[in-house]
């Protein structure tokens, strides 16, 4: 619903004739797109590979064909249903391996939880970098606007609410009682703890940051190849790019499909703070932005639908091959439980 409502939102502050032109004459290199798929199949190799260390290290030794299935599984379901693909890759990994569920969701959980770190730290490198910029967007707030989410009732009852889980989830996994619902539940908590904590136990822990930094090297060279595939941000710079990355990997967090309409709404709010168009705050978005945002955020879909196809095919080949013992699976140990 939140994705409609986004893209309907979009569709009612442009100029569509304004945007076939802007298309038509400003993508003038679209051959960059070339390398930009190639580089985009390898962040999900890159990532596969630094999944598959926390799963080793909760002793689920997964092949990596499948880890790499289920990273492309992944982006695909979530263009279905916002952050099911999460869920999805877990219970695929967990299944295939005969692993604890609940382990291999921590360890999903640890490979976001990682991604969300290293956002915050380029955030804050790209506010030094960029710091006339990042001024210019928060000046756009008045004080009473920054303070009134800390006013309101629903921010108070949601900061109360987080802060009683996290009490609750130390107290079940402290308590020794481990016996009929209770016990049930504390032994998925601490199977969710395992695999968090996974990241922690790894003995490749090196590989795991340079896998890391490998997978956001690969997201940021993507949007700066795209970027020179137009006249109007052929010139941008690494910084201004830098900034676009940060805003639209902060886009991401929004809870819609493959996030659409805050993705392009977060890009369009960037290059404006270079000089493309005005910031988008009601009237009609500049077409080049609009047209910049749209053309890659479109490529990248057709990307991980490709990937996805791809990845399903792969996974219906490989359960036929198990059927018929001609694929043999190391399993965990754990058995299919939570």
């Amino acid at each position: 619903m939140l994705s409609v409502l986004l893209v309907w939102f979009f569709y009612t502050h442009v100029d569509m004739e304004a945007i076939e032109k802007s298309f038509n004459s400003d993508f003038d290199q679209w051959w960059w797109f070339i390398p930009i798929f190639i580089i985009s199949v390898m962040s999900h190799v890159f990532r596969a590979l630094r999944w598959r260390l926390q799963l080793q290290a909760i002793g689920v030794k997964a092949p990596f064909a499948a880890v790499l299935d289920s990273i492309f599984g992944t982006y695909f379901v979530n263009l279905l249903v916002p952050r099911l693909g999460e869920v999805w890759r877990a219970g695929y990994i967990a299944n295939r391996q005969k692993a604890s569920f609940t382990k291999v969701t921590g360890s999903m959980v640890g490979d976001r939880l990682t991604d969300t770190i290293t956002v915050l730290t380029l955030t804050l490198i790209t506010f030094f970098l960029a710091s006339s910029q990042v001024m210019q967007f928060l000046s756009m707030k008045s004080g009473d606007e920054q303070q009134s989410m800390y006013t309101t009732w629903w921010f108070w009852v949601a900061a109360v609410l987080f802060v009683g889980c996290i009490a609750a989830m130390v107290w079940l996994y402290r308590t020794s009682d481990r016996t009929g619902l209770l016990g049930k539940v504390q032994k998925v908590i601490r199977n969710l703890w395992e695999g968090l904590a996974a990241i922690g136990k790894m003995r490749e822990k090196k590989k795991f940051l340079v896998y890391t930094v490998c997978i956001w090297g690969c997201y940021f060279s993507t949007l700066y190849m795209a970027s020179l595939a137009f006249t109007f941000t052929r010139d941008l710079g690494v910084v201004a790019v830098l900034v676009l990355f940060v805003f639209s990997s902060l886009g991401m967090a929004v809870p819609t499909n493959g996030g659409v309409g805050a993705w392009q709404y977060a890009i369009i709010f960037g290059l404006a703070l270079y000089g493309v168009g005005s910031l988008p705050l009601g009237k009609v978005y500049d077409p080049q932005a609009t047209s910049f945002a749209w053309v890659v955020w479109l490529f990248n879909q057709v990307v991980i639908c490709l990937l996805g196809i791809y990845a399903f095919i792969h996974i219906a080949i490989d359960r036929k091959r198990i059927a018929q013992g001609r694929t043999v699976v190391e399993t965990s140990g754990d058995g299919l439980q939570l």
